[in-house]
């Protein structure tokens, strides 16, 4: 007798899996266009690789302190919190002419980010079952890797097209969308959580930055993202200087592929486990990034899209789902702050060592030079494997 699957698709998940694409959207619109516009009000090279910098540095220090407060909090107020704080900072950003004060709300808007990213991954893990967790999750993240393929190229073309000021406005509206459909979800804190008082806890920002179960999946996504900051960074001036113009044509076949092998990925993991998975998609995506570094058509562009998404646009959620499933219910706040400040940090180094790195190497050279960050990934879990297996075998021969 087949075993009956619990339900996936409820009303609550869905409306926060949209809400949660809504904000990723809002937020990644922004990001390929706030250097240019901070240029454009007087900043130096190294102001405007601080917009990067000092986002990256708010997103990790919120973390910890959200992780514990997720410990003890119900996710309701938490999630909204952070979707209004988001939508206020954004609304911010053309109050500025100053430099100094830019970068402050930039500073701001990571704290908010850090935020938000922690509370709504843990609110979805609570809502998904635990038996569909990689499939669940998997869905999840396509929210925030749709987010993260579409809307940089969506903010570009807007900022070409019209002013800063009006992209700031459609971004607000994304904002606006996401905090109305996160109102009405229903939430599932975890009775652990409920019946957990912050008296009964003692706070360490070491202990609520980092969840040591979770830590090596965490390390993986780490070395992923010192990868793929090179593509995020520089994959529109790699464009330019190809002469290709249909470089959006990375993005749509990245985000569809993502949408066709994110289910088929996620029911491996809930199948098979987390290693053959991530050993799979990252070699996949080792590979796009170097078909990418010799694209010189449209073609090729497209081809290299079609491998990150179905590696890139995989590993993530997959890396995640192995972070949240290695880790106590109550300590998933921590585990998702530990996964999402492995992204931030491995965007954000990336993006100021191969800013550095562009001065001296054609950007081809920077995604051949960053695959080998991939080449790292892969070692250190085929190690892990190796390791686990060992400490396992003695446990079965007794």
């Amino acid at each position: 007798m087949s075993k009956i699957k619990e339900p996936l698709w409820t009303s609550s998940f869905i409306k926060l899996m949209i809400g949660n694409l809504f904000i990723f959207m809002s937020f990644q619109m922004l990001i390929p266009t706030l250097p240019p516009y901070i240029k454009s009000i007087g900043a130096s090279g190294t102001e405007i690789g601080l917009v990067t910098a000092l986002f990256s540095i708010g997103a990790v220090l919120s973390r910890p302190f959200i992780g514990f407060m997720l410990e003890y909090k119900a996710r309701k107020p938490l999630v909204l919190i952070g979707a209004l704080l988001l939508l206020l900072i954004t609304f911010l950003y053309p109050l500025s002419q100053v430099v100094v004060i830019f970068l402050a709300f930039r500073l701001l808007h990571g704290l908010a980010w850090g935020w938000s990213t922690t509370v709504n991954g843990t609110a979805a893990v609570d809502v998904v079952p635990n038996s569909r967790l990689g499939e669940g999750m998997g869905y999840y993240g396509l929210s925030i890797t749709i987010g993260m393929i579409i809307a940089p190229s969506l903010g570009i073309f807007l900022f070409q097209v019209t002013s800063f000021q009006n992209l700031v406005y459609i971004s607000g509206a994304l904002g606006v969308v996401a905090l109305i459909l996160l109102g009405t979800v229903h939430y599932q804190t975890p009775e652990l959580v409920l019946n957990t008082k912050k008296e009964d806890l003692k706070f360490s920002y070491i202990g609520s930055l980092v969840d040591k179960a979770g830590s090596f999946p965490a390390l993986v996504t780490l070395m992923i993202c010192l990868g793929y900051g090179a593509i995020v960074t520089f994959i529109v001036i790699f464009g330019e200087e190809r002469g290709i113009d249909q470089i959006f044509l990375f993005y749509l076949t990245n985000a569809i592929m993502a949408s066709i092998s994110r289910p088929i990925a996620g029911k491996w993991f809930d199948q098979k486990g987390p290693r053959g998975l991530v050993l799979t998609t990252i070699s996949i995506t080792f590979i796009g990034m170097w078909v990418l570094s010799f694209a010189h058509s449209n073609l090729m562009i497209a081809v290299a899209g079609v491998l990150f998404g179905v590696g890139f646009g995989s590993l993530i959620p997959t890396l995640q789902s192995w972070t949240l499933s290695m880790t106590a219910p109550n300590r998933r706040g921590v585990a998702n702050g530990m996964f999402f400040s492995s992204i931030d940090l491995g965007i954000g180094i990336s993006g100021f060592v191969f800013g550095v790195l562009a001065q001296y190497f054609p950007i081809a050279s920077l995604f051949q030079i960053s695959s080998f960050f991939m080449v790292v990934a892969l070692i250190l879990t085929i190690l892990e494997g190796r390791r686990t297996k060992e400490v396992r075998q003695p446990k079965e021969a007794i």
